[in-house]
Formats: structure tokens, sequence, C-alpha cells
């Protein structure tokens, strides 16, 4: 049966009733920002007054002073951060009469009347699970849309209402909020999702903070943006726990991790740490590729014992009594001494650089013994003496050495590698083919795969003071430069002085009183920091060694993970996160699956899913798409020229494209590419003159430009507005989850450009 006939007056009836609440709600967000403004400010002034006091005082006072400093000035850059779309809910519910807003954080008035609710509080949780089977007490359901300041549109939710469409009913809350933040242009930073969470995400992000949660998502399913979220909403929720140790977030890149970089802060947390697991172990950057067999190799768990082997290596008991010559007296080395301070040493549990002191001592205690009676010494204050004959004797210092050789976590590696007889010696059953792959020549730059294991020898290991004490100077002296420079240019910026404190003198006083170091900071900077929950993304790609090192950080096991199976780069498929995780996984895995793709067209995520099919690799954990656009896939040969000039051209269209439906500038392209061939598109793309400006310059930052070229592994993680996809058969060769992960980046338009055959599984042209 036909709807009521609607007539122009109902729609002026609509547009004035919306404008209408725009108006009102403008009125409510003038009031909160005028809020904002007032606690900024009144923090600015603290600030202000504290650093007015200059650095005299007690060295009480002056701790007290950096704290409160430190205090103020997180909290107005916490309020700066929040400036953008500070509030996007209201809730009108049957029991109460005012309405109830929801924004990025929590807010009272000076008279501490709730204006705002934190959007991670109990109290705003129907705003996300709400929905018109379950309702609750909600009546209507309110999304602002708002630009800066200044409220543009508002859209209802009418909860209670007997005759709600199939839509709302399916449980996705605020589709018109969501669509629209969907099919806006990309800016190259990820932005948050508070206003715009679905229920299937709100329960993932308010899970309990114990055990291991391992969060499958396909393409588009928000599961990086929930990944974020729950990191901020566990720090608000368990700040008490959380704020003395930290987050720790572990991403697939650097170039991820800026494009993420301001989602955190813009949901005001700072103190989280962000590193890849290149970058997981401090003073050390992976800089290096390597084949994909070799990163297996060293990402096996059997590693763990081989670097357990070697370190074990490092303690040898002489085959024979050996004779050591202290002031023109021959001592003996003993072996059944040497292992009796062996045993001693290790029994003190402590990693081999530091039980190297008990094991030392005891030698040396054996050999002053010895020495003492080739003396006829009995009185100890006279054997003190004989200790420092026999310390600093070079056959001795020489001896202790070879029995117990400390060492560094990269020089040892660095060792093993080049070194195929001590590969044979410690990599037992290991197969020929396989220490092959391991060896390589001292000096080569260290690969992703090689951080677990460095980290792994790090444990064993211990600190090596030798070598610490070197780093501690270097970078004290780096400190101390980068201060004078910053001294320096303060004196002759602002005429600070006057002519009485010089450079050396105005660095100094910095050093003794500069800020404190957040926890982030803290945590960064030191190895064996265990943090209070790890957020890991793209974990799928994680090696049993790297869960390893991860472990190491989060002794309690409580972990976020969040990947996809299909998505996963190689030629070693996962069916199962247990497969995955292995004894990370531990007793306490629970798991949730996203099952709604909003970023990915429909047409594109299934063309998707049947090529995955079509090569016996079907993601065992389909998604469905929430929205299809027109055109979303292309299917095109590549003419004159071959690929790159086809990529070019296809290129410059979309360009086109978006400037038309999103005014000049707006919107960004990405061109995936096989590895071998990134350079080669890259230089046909330069060597166009409109494009040449779009490409990203420098080292192809994919962040800042409209134009990127990319190979798979780069593109992880990251969307665009339009992805040219050249040649997928050769991307294939990369494996599955790389065609995958390709072909699913656009928010609108995938455009295939192709001279081979295409994969099974792609429609026909």
């Amino acid at each position: 049966m036909p709807g009521p006939a609607h007539t122009p007056e109902d729609g002026s009836r609509a547009a004035a009733v919306s404008q209408v609440a725009v108006e009102e709600e403008q009125v409510f967000v003038d009031t909160v920002y005028t809020r904002l403004d007032e606690l900024r400010a009144a923090y600015e002034a603290r600030l202000a007054d504290v650093r007015r006091e200059g650095p005299s005082g007690s060295p009480q006072n002056r701790s007290e002073r950096d704290a409160f400093a430190a205090h103020y000035a997180d909290a107005v850059a916490r309020l700066d951060h929040v400036e953008n779309r500070l509030v996007f809910g209201r809730l009108d519910l049957r029991a109460e009469g005012e309405p109830r807003y929801v924004g990025r954080v929590g807010m009272s008035d000076a008279e501490h009347n709730q204006l705002l609710v934190d959007w991670r509080a109990p109290s705003a949780r129907p705003f996300y699970q709400a929905t018109a089977a379950h309702p609750g007490d909600v009546v209507r359901r309110r999304h602002l849309m708002t630009r800066g300041r200044t409220v543009v549109g508002v859209e209802d939710e009418l909860l209670d209402h007997e005759n709600l469409d199939e839509a709302v009913a399916s449980g996705l809350t605020g589709e018109g909020a969501l669509f629209a933040a969907m099919s806006a242009a990309r800016s190259g930073r990820m932005h948050d999702i508070v206003s715009t969470i679905q229920a299937e995400q709100d329960a993932v992000i308010r899970s309990p903070l114990d055990g291991v949660l391992v969060v499958q998502g396909g393409p588009g399913t928000g599961k990086t943006a929930v990944a974020l979220h729950r990191a901020a909403y566990l720090l608000y929720a368990h700040r008490e726990r959380l704020e003395r140790s930290g987050v720790l977030l572990v991403g697939p890149s650097r170039v991820f991790l800026r494009y993420i970089d301001q989602v955190l802060p813009s949901l005001g947390e700072t103190d989280v740490v962000a590193t890849t697991m290149g970058d997981l172990l401090p003073g050390t950057t992976a800089t290096a590729d390597e084949p994909e067999e070799v990163a297996a190799v060293k990402g096996r768990a059997a590693m763990a014992q081989v670097l357990a082997r070697a370190v074990r290596g490092l303690q040898r008991v002489p085959d024979e009594v050996r004779e050591l010559r202290v002031e023109g007296t021959t001592l003996h080395l003993r072996p059944e001494d040497v292992r009796a301070a062996m045993a001693r040493a290790r029994r003190t549990g402590l990693p081999h650089n530091q039980a190297r002191d008990t094991f030392a001592r005891t030698m040396l205690d054996h050999l002053v013994r010895e020495y003492a009676g080739t003396k006829g010494v009995d009185d100890a204050d006279e054997r003190a003496f004989l200790m420092e004959d026999v310390r600093t004797a070079r056959d001795v210092r020489v001896a202790i050495n070879l029995c117990w050789m400390p060492t560094t976590p990269h020089g040892l590696l660095e060792k093993l590698y080049a070194r195929p007889d001590l590969l044979a010696r410690y990599t037992g059953g290991m197969s020929a083919r396989d220490r092959t792959l391991l060896q390589r020549e001292p000096g080569s730059a260290w690969t992703v795969a090689d951080i677990p294991l460095l980290d792994e020898l790090a444990e064993l290991l211990g600190v090596h003071e030798q070598a610490e004490a070197n780093r501690a100077a270097a970078e004290a002296k780096i400190q101390a430069a980068e201060e004078l420079r910053f001294a320096q240019e303060a004196i002759a910026s602002q005429g600070l002085g006057m002519g009485m404190v010089s450079a050396e003198m105005l660095a100094e006083r910095f050093a003794a009183t500069g800020p404190r170091l957040t926890t982030a900071e803290r945590a960064a900077s030191d190895r064996s920091w265990t943090y209070g929950h790890v957020v890991v993304d793209e974990a799928q790609e994680l090696s049993p060694m790297a869960w390893r090192a991860l472990l190491r950080r989060c002794p309690s096991r409580s972990m976020t993970v969040v990947g996809d199976l299909a998505q996963r780069s190689g030629h070693q498929p996962a069916r199962s996160w247990g497969q995955v995780l292995g004894r990370a996984a531990g007793a306490h895995l629970r798991e949730a699956v996203l099952t709604i793709s909003y970023r990915t067209p429909a047409t594109v995520m299934d063309a998707a899913t049947a090529v995955l099919a079509a090569l016996d690799a079907a993601p065992a954990y389909p998604v469905r798409a929430a929205r299809d656009l027109p055109d979303a896939l292309t299917l095109t040969t590549a003419g004159a020229g071959g690929v790159p000039a086809a990529v070019g051209r296809a290129a410059r269209e979309e360009l086109a494209g978006l400037d038309a439906a999103d005014g000049v500038g707006a919107g960004r392209v990405a061109v995936i590419v096989p590895a071998a061939r990134r350079a080669e598109v890259a230089a046909e793309l330069a060597g166009v003159p409109d494009l040449r400006a779009a490409l990203a310059s420098g080292e192809n930052e994919p962040l800042g430009a409209r134009l990127a070229v990319l190979d798979p592994h780069e593109a992880k993680g990251l969307e665009f507005d339009v992805v040219v996809l050249a040649e997928p058969a050769d991307i294939l060769r990369g494996g599955t989850g790389d065609l995958y992960v390709a072909m699913t980046r656009p928010t609108r338009r995938l455009r295939v450009v192709h001279e081979r055959p295409l994969p099974e599984g792609f429609r026909p042209e």
C-alpha cells in the first residue's frame, strides 16, 4: 500500500523544523565552548604563574613546581586536542527531564552542574547501544554535525516510534552521520569515530581489561579505530591502574603510526607509547628488508632456544688447568673451580652479564686464597691488598673473560649470523638450508625480524656495563649540545640574560630544572618497562618471536589484538588466531568479530571476497558491506605504453573526478603496485607534469600528498578515496593477503589496470 503523498509544504515544514533544532543546539554548543575557553584560560594562567617563579628554592620545591607545570601543560594540551567536534550527541530519556549531551570529554559548569558526558562514561553507553528493538530509556537520539564551533545539522532517531524503518532496526545507529563520515573526502590522516561508533564496535571498546581480547575484523570494519578507542576507554575506566604503567600500541609501519597519530589526542589521551616491531627495542631501528623465507626462519619459536644456547656458549670451562702469572707468582685456574663458580653464578637467576659479577668474585676468591698461601698471608686486611694484585693482573682478567665473556645482544647476534660453525653448533635440528638463510656479513643492517631476536638476547644477557656507559655518555653529549643550541636561540630571539647569563649557564639551569618526563616518555626509552595494557594492530603479521617480545612487556597478558587472518602477508596462511598467537593466547583468550564493512563499497568487497574464494583462500570471517556506490569497480586493460602509462592516465582521471565531486585539491588517490614495479611506476607518474605536483615528495610520504605510489605492505591499514590497482596477478605473487589488502583500501572506487590475465574471481570485463 503506497504511503501518503508528500507535498512541497511538507518539505518546507521539515526544513523549518530542522533549522529550529540547529539553532537550539547552537545555544548549547556555545555554552560548552565558552566553558572550554574558561578552563583553558585558567590552566594557562596557573602555568604562567608557576613558570614565573623560576628555578630558585630547594630541590623539593623545584620538583613540586616542575610537577605542577607538567600537569597544567598537559591539561592545556588535552583541552586543545578536543576542540574539534567537542559535542556530537544528545539523548532524550524517559526518566530525565533534561537532555543528556555526549562529547569528547566530561565537563561541568562553574557550579559543578554537568554539561557534557564523556563518551566513555557508563551514562553515555545508550548513545551507542540503544536500538529500535532495545531502546531502553532512550526516546530520541540526536547526532549533532558541527564545523568548527558551528552546528551545521542534526539527525534524529526516534527509538520509541512504532513504525521504525528496517535500517534503524538492524542496529546501525546514526547511519546518516556514519555514511556522511564515510563519504567525506579522505584527508591523509585517520579521524576518530567517537560520534559514529556502532553497537558491535562499542561492545568491543568496553570489553573488560583483563585477558587477551582478539578482535577479528575484515577490511573496513573499523578494527583499528575500535582498538584506538578501546585504548582511550581503558585509560578512562582504569585510570589508576594504567596511568602508572601506560599503554603500548604496536602498529605495522611508521606510516601507519603517522596516519593514526591524531586519534588518541583528539580523545583526550596522550600517555600511549606507539611503535612498530622494527622500533620496539630502544636505540635500535630496523632499516633493511629481507626475503620472506629468511624472516620466517628468524620468527620461529625455536630461535629462543638457539639464542639461549648461544648465550650459554659464552660460559666456557677450560679443558685443563691453566697457569696465570700474578706479580711473578704462578696461580692455577682449575676446571673444577670454574664449574663451581659458574654454578653459583647461575643460581642467582640473573642475566648473563650481571651473573658474571658473582662468577668473577668467586673465581677471584679462589685465586686470592692460592696467592695468599704462596705468600704465607693469613690476615684479612693483607688479603685485601693481594686481591687488588690478582684482580688487575692481565692473565687473570683475560682468563675470567674467556670463561664468562660479557657481550651485547647486537655483538652476539652479528657473530652468530657471520659464523657458520656457531650456527651449526647452536641451531640443533635446524636444516642446513635454514642455517644458510641465516648467514650474512658482519655490519649488515638490522631487519624487523632481527628485533625480537635482539630483544630476546637483551633479556638473556642483561646490561653490559661498559656498553651502557658508552651509550649514556653519547646520549648525554647529544642532549647537552641540543640544550646549548636551544639556549643560544632563546637568548638571540628573546633577548634573555641582558648580557649577564651565557647560553652555557642557561643550558645548565634547564638541565637541572627541566620538565619531568611523562609516563609515555619514560616507558618508550626503557626496554624493561612493563605496560598495563598492549594494543597490537595487524596482529596476524607477528611471528612467535615477536609475541615473546610483547609478552615480556605485559606480564599480565592484558592485550587487545586486532587484525584479519585473510589479510596476512606472505605464503604461510593462518587458519585460526590460536595458531597465530601460540603461547601468547594463554588461558584467558576472548574473541570478538566485527562483521560490517563501513569503508569498502559492496561491489568492491564482493569482488575481493570472490577472488579469494576462487584461490581457495576464502575469508574465515566474511563481512558484509554497509553501503554501495555506482561504478565502484572498473577493470581496464592497459593499452599504449603498458601498465605504467595506463596507471598515469587512470590517476589523472581519478584526481579530476575528485576535484569535480569534492572541490579542487580534495581527496586522496593511491596507486598500489607490486613492490618490484613501484620505482618504475613512480618514475612514470613523476614524468607527468600535472601528476608530479600531486605526488608525495621526498620519500613518497603517502599522508601529505593527494597521490601516493605504494606496495601492498605499505598500504596496510590505510584508506583512500580511490585506489588504482596495477597488475593484480603480480601482486598475487606476494600472497593472497597482499591482493586482498590492495583491493580493499578504497572508500569509493577501485580501478584495476592490467596487461596480464586477471586472477580468477574477477568479474568479466
